[in-house]
């Protein structure tokens, strides 16, 4: 087992519903803001999932290097801009925050 990294890593996992017919241009729009994002201060990581049984369904989980850098993001013009049409393209979207304690690899991983 080994530590997730520095003491401060915030995991912040957006569950969101895409609009009917708008999963593709969903999905595209995530991408165009996630990779603007990625080259921001703090942002470690991005990831965009899908439900398998639900393919309108996705989760957006993404790793910062401290609350304040995500909170100081999340406060911006920047991500309102960013955003926008992700937005558009959704139904709905419940964002949590979560400590990373620990992150383990699998030995096929490694």
């Amino acid at each position: 087992m080994t530590a997730a990294g520095p003491a401060g890593t915030v995991r912040t996992v957006l569950a969101m519903r895409a609009r009917a017919g708008c999963e593709q241009r969903f999905e595209a729009a995530w991408l165009s803001a996630a990779e603007e994002i990625g080259r921001l201060d703090g942002c470690l990581r991005q990831d965009l999932v899908r439900d398998t049984d639900d393919p309108r369904s996705y989760l957006i989980i993404s790793d910062w290097a401290d609350r304040e850098l995500l909170e100081a993001f999340g406060r911006s013009e920047h991500r309102d801009r960013m955003m926008r049409v992700v937005r558009e393209l959704r139904e709905s979207a419940r964002r949590q925050t979560y400590q990373v304690l620990y992150s383990l690899r699998s030995e096929e991983a490694r």
